[in-house]
């Protein structure tokens, strides 16, 4: 089995709210790509933010007492640290150079997930406003477009607890589910898998990642064909949210 990775190139600057899905169509047709049923399209969540005009400003930002005191901790500025604690609704934990928080949506990572790369310097852009909607509607307007069954998955960058580095996550999604249960399965030896899940729209992402690179590469949006298992895995009312482990399930939280 293989699969395919295919960056889409030249996508313009966005520094405002416009539809992205038309914007993908236009490079799609202008590049020569075809759309054909099982493709999975990952798009980077800044991508997303700044098409929605989800934007952050840094210096209309008013920084509370908790934020200036936050800020002298970690070395960050009190307007950054003021939109990571509004984009949060829990602190987990602050480091040298950051926080660990949940965000409204749920996901524990650093900063809210906010990002202040690839964006004019003073802005900021957060985690998109709902992931899963965004997906949901850019995959519409596609299979809409071409007449196939398609997946999309909105990729954020994040570190990993107990390990050096970032890779791709996923963050929204829509027409595949994220998660792989495979409890039943038999392994090599027959044996049947008790527990097993795979976190492929993760998985997926990391795979686009090598693509999308983490600076002037600009490269947002990437395809990925041959994805055998699109079929099995095809869901199109599920969004990213089984991926979510629940605190009370979180044994680093109790």
């Amino acid at each position: 089995m293989k699969i395919e990775l295919i960056g889409l190139e030249n996508i313009p600057i966005i520094n405002e709210k416009v539809d992205l899905s038309k914007v993908i169509i236009d490079t799609l047709e202008k590049q020569k790509h075809s759309v054909e049923d099982g493709d999975v399209i990952l798009i980077a969540e800044t991508l997303i933010s700044k098409s929605e005009n989800n934007i952050i400003e840094l210096n209309k930002i008013k920084p509370s007492e908790k934020g200036i005191k936050i800020a002298k901790k970690v070395g960050k500025s009190p307007e950054l640290i003021e939109s990571i604690l509004k984009e949060s609704k829990e602190m987990v934990a602050i480091g040298k150079d950051f926080i660990i928080t949940e965000t409204k949506h749920g996901f524990v990572c650093a900063n809210a997930g906010i990002d202040e790369s690839n964006v004019e310097s003073g802005f900021a852009t957060p985690i998109p406003t709902n992931p899963d909607e965004s997906a949901l509607k850019i995959r519409k307007t596609l299979e809409n477009e071409y007449d196939v069954k398609l997946a999309i998955i909105i990729t954020d960058t994040q570190g990993r607890a107990f390990r050096n580095g970032a890779v791709g996550v996923a963050i929204g999604s829509s027409g595949i589910d994220p998660l792989w249960k495979r409890k039943g399965e038999k392994d090599l030896y027959g044996r049947e898998l008790q527990t097993t899940e795979i976190a492929i729209a993760d998985e997926l992402s990391a795979a686009a990642s090598l693509i999308m690179g983490q600076a002037n590469e600009g490269i947002p949006i990437v395809i990925i064909k041959g994805f055998k298992n699109f079929k099995n895995l095809r869901n199109a009312e599920k969004g990213i949210k089984s991926l979510l482990r629940p605190k009370e399930q979180d044994v680093f939280r109790k």
